[in-house]
């Protein structure tokens, strides 16, 4: 059994952008790329797939993220949840928006993603497993830019077996881009109440969707995108966009 398309987005912009040193400038969501903050560029790519509400997670600058998004006067309808764990793993911040979204799928995006609008209609278009998710993920190996510090995914066609940044056999790499029913949600606060600090991270979450067969993949093709996530990284995703 499939679930319905998405039709909002999360994006997770409360992190600390440390890598990329962006406490000496702007918050890293805000960081130009060719004249366009990052976090406006995911904004502006879901738009033109069509998608047209935006829940966007805060947490490190919030303010200033906040209203450097407002600023623009984006056509999306946008609104603002807050996570006050940003400093611990990132499936806290998917977390932080669970009561926003409520029962409705939701694609799910960072913030410091570059990609083309056609991931987002492929992503659309793909079957997601009701009560699972579906990740995006590049198999052109050859052409990942920092491939180590990529997030690894094994898969058994359409399924996902593992994913981690150290596998050591993989055959894909996500590129940060989902589709997602809110079974997520119920899979990463499980995780976090197992453990002491609380703490969990989306490919928690991931992982134990994919443990009961509910976790896929859509495999891109040629479509473009890259995690600005270093300086070299910032410089790759400029000349490339």
């Amino acid at each position: 059994m499939t679930a319905s398309s998405p039709q909002i987005v999360v994006i997770t912009a409360a992190g600390t952008g440390s890598r990329l040193h962006s406490d000496a400038g702007p918050p890293k969501p805000l960081l130009p790329l060719n004249g366009r903050s990052l976090i406006l560029r995911v904004l502006d790519r879901f738009v033109e797939a069509g998608i047209r509400e935006a829940i966007i997670v805060v947490g490190h600058r919030a303010d200033e993220v906040r209203d450097g998004v407002l600023a623009d006067g984006h056509s999306a309808e946008v609104s603002f949840v807050n996570n006050p764990r940003y400093r611990m793993g990132n499936g806290l911040s998917v977390l932080a928006a669970r009561d926003a979204v409520g029962g409705r799928n939701f694609f799910l995006s960072m913030a410091d993603h570059v990609f083309d609008a056609t991931l987002i209609a492929g992503l659309r278009d793909a079957p997601l497993p009701a009560s699972g998710l579906v990740l995006a993920v590049d198999r052109k190996l050859d052409r990942i830019y920092d491939e180590d510090d990529a997030t690894k995914v094994k898969t058994d066609g359409r399924a996902i077996l593992e994913i981690s940044k150290t596998l050591p056999a993989f055959d894909a790499v996500d590129t940060g881009l989902f589709a997602c029913t809110p079974a997520l949600f119920d899979q990463l606060a499980q995780v976090a109440a197992s453990r002491p600090d609380g703490d969990c991270t989306l490919s928690d979450g991931v992982k134990a969707l994919a443990t009961q067969g509910l976790a896929w993949v859509h495999d891109i093709g040629d479509g473009r995108w890259q995690d600005v996530d270093t300086p070299g990284a910032a410089d790759h995703a400029a000349k490339e966009f």
